[in-house]
């Protein structure tokens, strides 16, 4: 068995890879549209994982657009993602300076939450050990959920 994918579904195609891709940093590896289904298939990597996703389609976050409107709620969507990343610190500056909301602040150098513009909960993991806490992140409130 191996890990292939994890799908979450989209209400914005152009919000959503401006934060996965522009933001984020995934990169788009594939890309499948159905008339006969009325769908778009989005298939991202970290950038670490590139060649992979490209070469054996994995491991890939596919981003599903449903071309017929309809609201996602809770019910539809699942626990989280989670990524593991060089500098936890450097990641959260990056992506709260790209404008992105902080939901769990990384205060033990280990483990932060964003959300997505859909709403999908993101764990970031600092890979390797917890890096020493520092500020701001150390005294940081949670906002939100996550």
């Amino acid at each position: 068995m191996r890990y292939l994918h994890t799908m979450v579904r989209i209400a914005d195609i152009d919000a959503a890879l401006d934060f996965y891709c522009n933001k984020f940093g995934l990169k788009e590896v594939n890309r499948k549209e159905s008339e006969a289904g009325r769908f778009t298939l989005i298939f991202l990597a970290a950038p670490g994982d590139e060649a992979s996703g490209r070469s054996h389609s994995a491991p890939l976050l596919e981003l599903t657009y449903n071309w017929d409107p309809e609201t996602y709620t809770g019910g539809r969507n699942f626990g989280h993602l989670a990524y593991e990343v060089d500098d936890i610190y450097e990641t959260c500056n990056r992506l709260m300076k790209a404008g992105v909301t902080i939901n769990r602040p990384p205060r033990d150098g280990r483990m932060a939450f964003i959300r997505s513009p859909d709403n999908i909960s993101i764990e970031l993991l600092q890979k390797g050990d917890s890096l020493p806490a520092q500020e701001p992140w150390a005294s940081m409130e949670n906002t939100g959920e996550w």
